[in-house]
């Protein structure tokens, strides 16, 4: 028998819709299902129908909350077939509507096979401000106090404002593919990311950047940060058009130095961003 999902309206939202929001930035859920085909399928046509209806329904509740996004997958290989992406500013709704989501096709239908927890964050080794003075300084030769540096000056504290707030507050686009893995940095031996000076540090995100900058038109990258969250340290979303730029993207990142020796990479999911009817349509629903 299909039990009633629980709900929840406008006031309870209200009522617990600051009491966990971070100082900056959102909370980041994926998380991935399989579909229990055997329970499904001896639900009977009206009951699966009605869970439909209620999914459908429950989706466009989520996303239509304040600064919240609601993506949805059909996810590529049998690691999984269903997945959801929210992002949401408050702590209490992302578990409330997670808890949703889980149920929305009933009980014992959608069967949790990877869940992963973080946050937005600011890029931690984005050029200061003293940095980018002194690099136009020696670059263009441009003196102290001078109208032409200060030009330079505002239009980079303008970049650097719209980049961090794409990184805290992103809108995600409605790219087809989608891929997510979690990372973390080595600190192992002389290959202690955490025992670097910072500046080295920076450095050697500046090469990750540079491979980041040469797909930027083909691929969004989203990184989400999970220390003390999740058991990596970020999360990587990748929003494309074409599986070989994800592929060679990835590629360049694992062989740039902050990658090939520092970097720890977990498990890997593709998935397809479809609608809901496309998706019940594709999982034979």
């Amino acid at each position: 028998m299909m039990h009633d999902r629980p709900t929840l309206d406008a006031d309870d939202l209200e009522s617990i819709g600051s009491s966990l929001v971070a100082r900056e930035g959102w909370v980041v859920m994926h998380l991935f299902y399989h579909l229990e085909y055997a329970t499904w399928d001896l639900l009977g046509g009206d009951i699966q129908r009605k869970a439909k209806t209620e999914l459908t329904q429950l989706v466009q509740e989520i996303r239509a909350q304040d600064d919240t996004q609601l993506l949805t997958f059909g996810m590529v290989s049998p690691k999984a077939d269903l997945g959801f992406m929210l992002l949401t500013p408050d702590l209490h709704t992302a578990h409330a509507f997670e808890k949703q989501l889980s149920l929305s096709l009933g009980p014992e239908i959608l069967s949790p096979v990877y869940s992963y927890l973080s946050m937005t964050e600011r890029d931690e080794y984005a050029v200061t401000e003293a940095q980018y003075r002194e690099r136009m300084m020696d670059a263009e030769g441009l003196e102290p106090g001078t109208e032409a540096l200060e030009k330079k000056m505002a239009e980079f504290r303008g970049l650097m404002e719209r980049e961090q707030a794409r990184r805290l507050y992103p809108n995600l686009p409605e790219w087809p593919i989608f891929g997510f893995y979690p990372m973390s940095k080595r600190r192992s031996g002389e290959d202690n990311w955490y025992r670097l000076p910072f500046a080295e540090r920076q450095h050697l995100m500046e090469g990750q950047l540079r491979v980041e900058r040469r797909w930027s038109e083909k691929i969004l990258q989203l990184i989400t940060g999970s220390m003390g969250i999740d058991d990596a340290e970020w999360g990587v979303s990748l929003f494309g058009h074409d599986l070989a730029d994800v592929k060679e993207m990835v590629s360049a990142m694992r062989f740039d130095e902050a990658g090939a020796r520092y970097g720890e990479f977990g498990e890997f999911y593709i998935g397809l961003q479809l609608s809901l009817d496309e998706l019940f349509e594709r999982l034979d629903l």
